[in-house]
């Protein structure tokens, strides 16, 4: 294991400073990484930072979690990659590196075995939004997606049937039982919590904190869990390019003024829940204003 068990990654000031083992101060590259970058852009932040990575690793909006591939550029066994998102991340347009797509540039790795998704929750399940996602690799069964049903159109819902609040845990179980023996990497979108959890750049989904550390804990006592990330704290958004600020500013739903202190409360309560459970409780967030408990 390396000698960095946790590392805070701060690239847009979302999180706490004194959460972590580790903190690494990288705002000067959040403008720049924000929603789309390029490969060479993300090859020189990869070099800047690796060696200062952790296992599991804490970083900011969820318009930076095409960041995960990177991070998963540390991983050297083969994983199944597990998701807790309310967007599957599986878009084929441009940009080839963006928030929208990076599930694609992680399966491009040769350790990354499969990914699979739970909760989405967005218009992208749904007819013809879908159409662009990785057909390719759903059909070969590389890449397995868990939305809710009650999210789903009529044809979304033929197609993946979907899971409702009474029957997810019974699934979920039951595909962490299939994991045993196996190695996963887990990552976390704070936008995969419904409102009043979480306060993101992003839709809601529709977990709860003590929801997703349930999950993790069911990995856990089944898999090998090598490592994983959280991101999705809100954060006003920076960036370095017009190409880049406008695509991004079509793509985010509106949002009302958000108040940035309450938001990074609310967060850090629901990030207090779910960090311990995802590194198996090495480590408790101290960034956190209260101690929470999960079931």
């Amino acid at each position: 294991m390396r000698s960095i068990s946790t590392a805070h990654v701060d690239l847009d000031g979302a999180w706490s400073q004194e959460g972590l083992e580790h903190y690494l101060d990288a705002r000067e590259w959040g403008p720049r990484l924000r929603y789309s970058a390029t490969a060479e852009l993300l090859d020189g932040f990869y070099e800047a930072v690796r060696a200062e990575l952790g296992a599991f690793t804490l970083y900011g909006s969820g318009d930076f979690h095409h960041l995960s591939a990177v991070w998963l550029r540390n991983v050297h066994a083969p994983v199944t990659l597990v998701c807790f998102d309310n967007h599957p991340d599986w878009d084929v347009r441009p940009p080839v590196w963006g928030c929208g797509g990076w599930v694609n540039r992680a399966l491009e790795l040769p350790q990354v075995t499969r990914a699979v998704v739970w909760g989405c929750g967005n218009f992208e399940m749904n007819w013809p939004h879908r159409m662009f996602g990785n057909q390719e690799a759903q059909a070969s069964g590389r890449l397995e997606v868990y939305p809710w049903r009650e999210r789903l159109g009529r044809s979304a819902r033929r197609r993946w049937g979907g899971m409702t609040a009474g029957d997810w845990r019974g699934r979920f179980g039951q595909f962490a039982e299939s994991l045993a023996g196996q190695r996963v990497y887990v990552t976390v979108d704070m936008d995969c919590l419904r409102k009043g959890e979480a306060v993101t750049n992003w839709e809601a989904g529709l977990f709860t904190a003590g929801d997703v550390a349930w999950a993790l804990d069911r990995l856990h006592e089944a898999a090998e869990v090598t490592g994983g990330d959280v991101c999705g704290a809100w954060s006003a958004p920076r960036h370095a390019r017009l190409k880049q600020w406008l695509s991004s500013k079509l793509d985010h739903p509106r949002q009302g003024r958000v108040d940035a202190a309450e938001a990074a409360r609310t967060n850090e309560r629901a990030l207090g829940v779910i960090w311990r459970a995802l590194t198996g409780g090495y480590e408790q967030y101290a960034g956190a204003n209260e101690k929470y408990a999960h079931p």
